[in-house]
């Protein structure tokens, strides 16, 4: 990837964004709203390596980052006791490495179990695998709606709010460069080819398993990172926010930008994020002028038709499998 203007426009972000939050002109509304697209760039670009690159396709998304969030929320709530300082300080930094390292934690609990899951379903396909990780992400719902320790069906609550624009903006950086970093390699290649034919990537010495248990267990890392960061945003991680339709809009998020563009995922998410609460704010406002019966269920019923517009008008997504110069590839293949 072309690093260098990555790494620049990264850093025009973050600071346009700080300086608009110091200034006021984005208040705690706006910064969560931009922090949650953050992690659902993590999500989307995790999700697209698996279904975009390696040519799988995942419903149980949202289930490793269940496990990233209640590991990590475990960790620094039920163990440690943290809680997050007001501002930044020397004596705050033994939280905030306990914190980090929960997170990063949580992403490997999460990997492990991609590997448990990736050596038996991987050598399914299509519908078959779906089925596989959409169970997968029912029983992981499951098991935590049972489990006392972490607040059963009442969810984890009183999650210190560790998790702020500063840290989500660095590991999403840091997810986005990884993920683009393994996709030039060598290892990359190989998923790309297991994508566009599996038989031929097979014939041609590629140990199709390995790479696919391999893109699955990265995505399930990094799942589990951002699963992590929501907990510690919204200090709280519940079974019901890790179900079918949360993986499901992930999944919308990888489609709608495009399959196998990272570009498209990240741009994706920004836009179907600030969508939701745009709508959200317009049925309310609605609601409000015409005193007509409607609730934020027409929310979805509005965003659905939007989705089907997109597909119908634009079916391999906003990007296609398109990158933006700054992410397109820093060599020619052969």
């Amino acid at each position: 990837m072309n690093f260098p203007k990555f790494l620049v426009a990264s850093v025009a972000f973050y600071a346009i964004v700080q300086v608009l939050s110091m200034l006021g002109i984005f208040n705690g509304y706006m910064m969560i709203i931009i922090n949650k697209s953050l992690i659902y760039v993590i999500l989307a670009v995790s999700l697209n390596l698996i279904n975009g690159i390696t040519g799988q396709f995942s419903l149980g998304h949202m289930g490793f980052a269940a496990v990233g969030a209640y590991v990590s929320g475990t960790i620094t709530t039920l163990f440690f006791k943290l809680r997050a300082p007001r501002e930044f300080s020397l004596d705050a930094l033994p939280a905030e490495l306990v914190f980090f390292c929960a997170i990063v934690v949580g992403g490997l609990v999460a990997a492990f179990i991609g590997v448990l899951i990736g050596f038996p379903s991987l050598r399914l396909k299509g519908d078959y695998l779906a089925i596989v990780t959409l169970g997968f992400g029912e029983i992981i719902k499951s098991v935590i709606n049972g489990i006392d320790y972490v607040g059963g069906p009442r969810g984890l609550l009183g999650i210190a709010p560790f998790s702020n624009f500063t840290v989500i903006f660095i590991f999403a950086f840091l997810t986005i460069v990884i993920i683009r970093n393994v996709i030039e390699s060598s290892h990359g290649r190989a998923m790309l080819a297991i994508r566009e034919n599996e038989l031929a990537a097979d014939l041609a010495g590629v140990d199709s398993t390995r790479y696919k248990v391999t893109g699955f267990a990265m995505g399930a890392f990094f799942a589990g990172i951002a699963g992590g960061l929501l907990a510690h945003l919204i200090q709280m991680a519940h079974p019901t926010q890790y179900g079918f339709l949360a993986s499901a809009m992930v999944l919308i998020l990888v489609y709608a930008g495009g399959m196998g563009s990272l570009t498209g995922s990240i741009i994706a998410a920004f836009l179907l994020t600030f969508l939701t609460e745009a709508l959200r704010l317009g049925v309310d406002w609605v609601h409000e002028i015409t005193k007509l019966p409607i609730g934020t269920e027409w929310t979805m019923v509005i965003y659905a038709l939007l989705l089907i517009l997109i597909m119908l008008f634009k079916p391999d997504g906003l990007m296609g499998m398109r990158e933006a110069k700054i992410l397109q590839l820093g060599r020619k293949h052969a």
